[in-house]
């Protein structure tokens, strides 16, 4: 239950930071901010097919661990690319409201990716070492 009531929290999350809400301030810079987030979000489908993730943080059944790509830089790049787009729409209205949205999409985010971490470690032994040498959200990549 706890898992389905974090993607809904996070669906809700997203959705308070697109709609708007107020007028668009800085169409220019959100639009710059926004491109890097589409790249990796690209880049991330070409090495981790959507039949393989899933949106719950469960293990989906027959599910390969991916660990390169921007899967040998961060552990969850599509959560990457979600907050970085969130912060592309904070700097687009530029209001408070989508800023503590922002925030509070990160700590169900993180909060999301404990639960996955746990699952993911259960069914790949292979997983703590990868995740002890790549950062989950910032790169953290260790030689």
């Amino acid at each position: 239950m706890q898992a389905v009531s974090l993607v809904a929290a996070q669906f809700l999350l997203i959705a308070l930071l697109i709609w708007p809400t107020t007028e668009l301030v800085w169409i220019g810079p959100a639009f710059i901010l926004a491109l890097p987030a589409v790249a990796l979000a690209v880049w991330t489908l070409i090495f981790n097919r959507p039949g393989n993730f899933n949106i719950r943080p469960t293990v989906k059944e027959g599910a390969q661990l991916i660990v390169n790509g921007p899967y040998a830089w961060v552990r969850h790049p599509m959560y990457v690319c979600v907050l970085w787009m969130g912060i592309a729409a904070v700097v687009l209205y530029a209001s408070w409201l989508k800023l503590a949205a922002l925030m509070a999409l990160f700590v169900v985010l993180w909060l999301k990716a404990s639960l996955e971490e746990k699952a993911l470690m259960m069914r790949f032994p292979a997983y703590q070492e990868y995740a002890r040498r790549v950062g989950g959200f910032i790169p953290a990549r260790q030689i």
